[in-house]
């Protein structure tokens, strides 16, 4: 296996910089300045600098991003680099919140969480709940075994129509609204592309059942937040669980906060601690695969942009 310089930047998060340092090492790389670097792990999810660095540094062959969402570096992305992402990398962490949020949406904890007196009995069962999932990437298929003991219906909407193992059907969206109307609980796991910003707007919201929950963990921007603000406000729907919003952060007047049904946490499904002990490894193998010119992990397809 061939030694090769692999460049680390920025140094902006000092604990991501030195896990990311020690993947390189124990990948079999050498941490090199970037002027002299084949490769670049690149060590935070903003995009400030990353034009002028790749600018300033054609020669370098693959770029490691550190996450699986690429939004911030899309307009960077080039064909003449390999470019890999973490796919699948923070799966584990983001599919037991989701099982959270869709318990604690259940068990009505975001309500009875701000309450000042002691207030009568409201939930109902997980179990056997009908729940659509638009994704189905990493997180889906973590997710898919952790709901099994529930025995749901599970419909997973993906970009093709290949069968999940745990999904009880898999479909595609353009027959998303044949669904929705049949959909206790709505899971967005999927990745934010221009075809899916804004897949979930006032017709969507519309067609679910006045009793649907909505948890959202992949990206703000799935949902156009006035109609779903509207939608909790009006009691179109039951309520919604989001780690994820648009804008975020969410404005401190936002009127989403005081939605007693919206459960609002902050991007939290995968902390930076869950998730360098999950990353590393995964840039460790990756730096292996590049040493010894395999195929490396997670690889971003260009074009589609995920």
């Amino acid at each position: 296996m061939n030694t090769r310089p692999i460049a680390v930047a920025p140094n902006s998060r000092p604990a991501m910089f030195e896990s990311m340092s020690r993947a390189v090492a124990v990948g079999g790389g050498v941490v090199s300045p970037m002027a002299d670097a084949e490769a670049l792990i690149w060590a935070d999810a903003r995009a400030d600098q990353f034009r002028e660095v790749m600018a300033a540094n054609p020669e370098v062959e693959w770029v490691q991003l550190p996450y699986a969402g690429i939004e911030n570096f899309l307009e960077h992305l080039d064909e003449h680099r390999i470019w890999t992402n973490a796919k699948g990398v923070y799966a584990p962490a983001v599919a037991e919140t989701v099982v959270a949020q869709l318990l604690a949406l259940c068990k009505n904890l975001h309500e009875y969480a701000r309450a000042a007196t002691w207030e009568g009995p409201t939930g109902r069962l997980l179990a056997g709940s009908r729940i659509t999932v638009l994704g189905g990437g990493g997180i889906t298929q973590h997710l898919l075994p952790l709901l099994a003991p529930f025995e749901c219906d599970v419909t997973v909407v993906r970009r093709i129509d290949e069968h999940l193992a745990g999904a009880t059907r898999t479909t595609t969206a353009d027959r998303l609204h044949e669904l929705l109307p049949r959909t206790d609980l709505l899971v967005l796991a999927l990745a934010l592309t221009p075809e899916t910003r804004g897949i979930i707007d006032a017709p969507e919201l519309a067609a679910l059942p006045d009793h649907a929950l909505i948890v959202n963990v992949a990206r703000g921007g799935h949902i156009v937040t006035d109609a779903l603000t509207q939608a909790l406000r009006s009691g179109e729907i039951g309520g919604a669980a989001l780690d994820v919003t648009d804008p975020e952060p969410l404005p401190d007047n936002h009127p989403l906060w005081s939605e007693p049904n919206c459960l609002i946490t902050p991007h939290i499904a995968n902390t930076p601690d869950m998730g360098l002990d999950l990353l590393e490894p995964f840039v460790t193998e990756n730096v292996r695969r590049f040493c010894a010119g395999e195929q490396l992990l997670a690889s971003v397809d260009v074009n589609l942009g995920y």
